[in-house]
């Protein structure tokens, strides 16, 4: 075997065993945030608001990727995902007292399922290069921030369908990119590849939401 050969081979199997972890990890951190998500309805609690929600957010994140090399990284992922499932708690309250609030988050989390199962099985066999999608993601994201921000002084129901469309869409941007950066080696840290598709499915599943939301009778 040849030393291009035999680095393919390597490259493919380690590419193969971070696919195996974050997969792995992704799914014991959807059913945590979904518990955690479940307590926080069944104690009634009031969303934190978008100040606490966003320091909670950043400041686990910040620890998380400090801890991303070592077994702490798996804990900081579990107190993130259990946060953000906390926050999203009283959100799936609100939606499940409208009359059809309980239809509109199961279409919702049908959806966003199988967009990420479509999605990760594109990147999975195409194995192809996704890096193109950098830039569209970089200007997606400043966009949207001004949107949000905007959204906040001008109350249109087209900007609001313009911002959760646009979440959905770069949600799916990001699951391409991050998949096909692991498919082909360049991701090799499954914490941080847990973290980012994490986070990428919890924006689509809350988009897709908001959109059907907007688009019910109630």
């Amino acid at each position: 075997m040849s030393y291009t050969e035999a680095l393919s081979t390597h490259t493919s199997q380690a590419a193969n065993k971070t696919l195996r972890n974050t997969y792995g990890l992704l799914s014991l951190t959807l059913l945590f945030s979904a518990f955690t998500a479940g307590v926080s309805m069944a104690m009634n609690l009031p969303h934190p608001g978008l100040f606490i929600t966003l320091v909670g957010f950043y400041g686990l994140l910040f620890l998380t990727h400090k801890c991303k090399n070592n077994s702490a990284g798996i804990l900081c992922v579990f107190a993130l995902t259990g946060f953000m499932g906390l926050t999203l708690g009283p959100i799936l309250s609100l939606y499940l007292n409208m009359a059809n609030g309980g239809s509109l988050i199961m279409s919702a989390l049908g959806i966003t399922g199988l967009s990420f199962l479509g999605l990760s099985a594109y990147a999975l066999i195409s194995k192809k290069d996704f890096s193109f999608l950098n830039g569209f993601v970089t200007v997606g994201f400043f966009v949207l921030i001004f949107a949000v921000i905007a959204g906040f002084f001008v109350q249109m129901p087209a900007l609001q369908i313009f911002i959760s469309a646009g979440f959905a869409l770069f949600s799916a941007a990001i699951i391409l990119l991050q998949t096909s950066q692991i498919v082909r080696g360049g991701e090799t840290n499954y914490i941080m590849a847990t973290v980012n598709l994490y986070v990428s499915l919890y924006n689509m599943f809350l988009s897709i939401l908001s959109l059907l939301g907007m688009s019910s009778d109630d």
